[in-house]
């Protein structure tokens, strides 16, 4: 499976007798699926095959989805009451009439009300039912379409995903060899320690053994350094799998983010700080990018 993206934007556009219709999707980031539809008067019986098609469509993000649609042949029609007309002929043609007024004319009688009435035409049920499935249809291909767009996003996204895991991964090696690590060092900073404590005056032997034991254990970040790289592995792992891993990805990256700020607290060391400090760097970009993914 491939990783996606949760932005994108997709249109589709159709005609189904007697309609025109145009789907229009976009999606952005969201913590889950968050479906706004908007359907126009007399399309309510869309929005259940709708929202079903979308959900089936999307696992994440916010979704807005708009059908517009335009009736091609007009819905009304005029007829004229012929009996009204009729009626009215009758009636005016003995009324004697002042100078002044003209005879009688069609457009002057039709013009009076009720003699030309708009009627609804009558909507063919098959036809319209007709034209509703393939409205449907219609939204199929615009929730493909929208689904490459966020796929090949999220190739790219993957790759970037991994280049970061890649460098996070260097920069743990890095600290691993870092030589402020090595048992040498850290012999030399105690002994150090030591010496400037034996100049102040007599202290317990006893008391800074046990405070040189909880010195050491205390800058000791190898727990941090095996869990940064299984979290590598983790994640590695993740994107190769594919589908909706958006959510695990960012408690992944909340992970990473916890280890190295543990690690810089202990470090006591520039370089080891130093390359911690380039870790959070990374590992920030790394949930940035995380919480793109569907």
């Amino acid at each position: 499976m491939t990783i996606a993206s949760m932005t994108g934007f997709a249109r589709e556009a159709g005609f189904s007798a007697p309609y025109r219709w145009c789907w229009e999707i976009k999606t952005v980031n969201s913590k889950g699926l968050d479906l706004r539809l908007r359907l126009p008067p007399g399309f309510d019986a869309l929005e259940k095959p709708a929202r079903a098609a979308i959900s089936a469509a999307l696992a994440r993000g916010t979704c807005y989805a708009n059908l517009a649609a335009t009736r091609e042949t007009p819905a009304v029609t005029a007829r004229v009451n012929r009996e009204l007309l009729v009626h009215l002929m009758d009636s005016l043609a003995d009324l004697p009439r002042p100078g002044p007024i003209g005879p009688l004319t069609l457009d002057g009688l039709l013009a009076v009300r009720g003699v030309v009435e708009t009627v609804e035409m009558e909507e063919d049920e098959a036809e319209r039912d007709k034209a509703l499935a393939e409205i449907v249809g219609g939204l199929d291909a615009t929730l493909r379409q929208l689904g490459a767009m966020r796929n090949d996003e999220g190739a790219a996204l993957a790759k970037v995903l991994n280049q970061r895991l890649d460098r996070i991964a260097e920069l743990v090696a890095a600290a691993d060899a870092c030589p402020a690590r090595q048992p040498a060092a850290v012999r030399e900073k105690l002994r150090a320690a030591l010496a400037q404590i034996a100049e102040a005056g007599r202290f317990d032997d006893a008391r800074l053994h046990q405070e040189a034991v909880l010195l050491a254990a205390k800058a000791d970040i190898r727990e941090e350094l095996d869990r940064l790289v299984s979290h590598v592995a983790a994640a590695r792992k993740l994107l190769a799998e594919g589908g909706a891993v958006g959510r695990r990805l960012d408690f992944l990256a909340q992970e990473f983010g916890r280890e190295t700020n543990t690690l810089c607290a202990k470090s006591n060391d520039a370089a080891l700080t130093a390359i911690g400090l380039e870790l959070k760097v990374e590992v920030e970009q790394l949930r940035e990018q995380a919480q793109n993914i569907e």
